[in-house]
């Protein structure tokens, strides 16, 4: 027997392994009484806001969040203030205009503040990131308590694009300071519809 094969005998010798039962996840993740007073606590640390709305009050609550803006990008049925199809265009540099994009969130978790965005409907996943402001709109029952729960919702059976996205884009790379729309929309809310 070779000083391997010794080794290695040893090795499988000494190494039992036991036959222990896996800890039970009956009780897992973080609950909450009051999931928008959660989901809006956490949105706001990271600088976007929450608000909780009739679905008959959608467009008039957009227009006074942005009076301003001119260039709009919807793809959420029950909002008819879209000036600009997204989806028409071939080219996502075409996008770099759009003012405010309102989009349809999947559902918001709780406890990171996070709202998750797979919409087959939406030919170009940069809308999400490249327009001015950013408004997520989501069903107020589709609040989780946390990401245990949305992971169970997610199915990666069909291809395609989704993402978790919470607040508006920010950075601290440089010195430590934090700028707002460094990187993507410079204001984020979540509206939830009911």
């Amino acid at each position: 027997m070779t000083s391997k094969e010794q080794i290695l005998a040893k090795i499988k010798q000494n190494n039992v392994v036991k036959d222990m039962p896996l800890p039970s996840y009956d009780n897992f993740g973080i609950t909450f009484e009051d999931k928008f007073h959660m989901f809006s606590q956490m949105l706001e640390n990271v600088g976007g806001k929450a608000l909780d709305i009739k679905k008959e009050d959608l467009d008039q609550t957009i227009k006074e969040l942005y009076p301003e803006a001119k260039i709009v990008a919807t793809n959420v049925e029950t909002c008819s203030l879209g000036t600009f199809d997204a989806n028409a265009q071939e080219d996502v540099h075409n996008l770099k205009d759009i003012d405010l994009c309102i989009v349809k969130g999947n559902f918001a978790v709780a406890e990171n503040g996070a709202v998750w965005l797979k919409n087959k409907q939406n030919r170009h996943r940069g809308l999400y990131f490249i327009s001015e402001n950013i408004v997520i709109v989501v069903k107020k029952e589709d609040i989780l308590n946390n990401m245990h729960e949305a992971y169970e919702k997610l199915s990666f059976d069909e291809s395609g694009y989704g993402v978790f996205v919470s607040g508006p884009s920010k950075t601290a790379d440089i010195e430590q300071s934090l700028v707002i729309g460094a990187h993507g929309p410079k204001s984020g809310y979540v509206i939830f519809i009911s």
